[in-house]
């Protein structure tokens, strides 16, 4: 049974994640997210076939039925990568009878569907919407005052707990401020709030180091293929070249929601 409805919250990620890239590509351009979608090049509007997440992508070749025109791999990867995150919550989470287990599962596929665009948009633009990391930053909030108890919340334990969303920000809002953005986007930080409402202090502050140590090995690689001529597309990779951080941190959240792993409780 398990495996049923697993299956059917990857193929309704498959769905959720052809809109976030419809969501993506349209936000801060003026059209509207209700408007069919059509061929960048030609202006061809496509029909159903085209529309299938995934398999639509393979049967036509990654190409533009009316022009031939090539496809953006990005449409395949994000609703793949969206099936795959649904998948990981439901079973993270799991689903059981009430009302409680529904408002988790709901919340942390919204959760998830909010940092997915995040993640894209960064990488396509190298900035982080304040509509989206606000909007993340706030139902993670929500959800820690809505789960905590107001006398946990007056204890020192709970007023940590609740100060971790601003302690992780200010680290990225120091560097901002002290380089005047030249080292860090600001976005970083606003997107490190939501990070330490949803997880935690010590998880906040685990995922945060993670995408660090995953962001500088990425970033080392990188510059060494570039050297070697072989950058990966687009303009080689300089020490002083611009690289998206969202996207790390990101994965540093998705390790530690999926393991629950603390580097400050090893050895405790």
């Amino acid at each position: 049974m398990n495996y049923l409805v697993g299956t059917a919250f990857f193929l309704l990620g498959l769905i959720i994640g052809s809109f976030l890239n419809v969501l993506i590509l349209r936000y801060r351009t003026g059209r509207t997210v209700l408007g069919r979608s059509a061929c960048f090049s030609c202006g061809t509007t496509l029909i159903w076939q085209d529309l299938v997440p995934v398999f639509s992508f393979l049967a036509i070749g990654g190409k533009c039925r009316s022009c031939g025109s090539k496809i953006s791999i990005q449409y395949p990867l994000v609703e793949f990568l969206t099936g795959l995150i649904f998948l990981a919550v439901f079973w993270q989470v799991g689903l059981r009878f009430g009302l409680e287990s529904l408002f988790y599962l709901i919340y942390y596929l919204i959760i998830w569907s909010l940092l997915i665009v995040i993640l894209v948009y960064d990488l396509r633009h190298k900035i982080i919407p304040d509509g989206f990391v606000y909007t993340f930053a706030i139902l993670a909030l929500v959800n820690f005052l809505a789960i905590t108890p107001f006398e946990q919340l007056s204890q020192s334990s709970g007023l940590w707990e609740l100060l971790a969303g601003p302690i992780l920000f200010l680290p990225f809002f120091l560097v901002w401020s002290l380089s005047r953005g030249r080292l860090m986007g600001l976005g970083d930080g606003k997107l490190a709030l939501g990070i330490g409402w949803m997880l935690g202090l010590a998880k906040g502050g685990t995922a945060i180091i993670l995408g660090f140590w995953v962001g500088a090995v990425v970033s080392i690689i990188l510059l060494i293929l570039s050297k070697l001529g072989l950058s990966l597309g687009g303009k080689p990779l300089t020490i002083k070249s611009e690289v998206p951080f969202a996207p790390f941190l990101i994965l540093g959240i998705l390790i530690v929601f999926l393991t629950g792993f603390n580097l400050f409780a090893i050895g405790l």
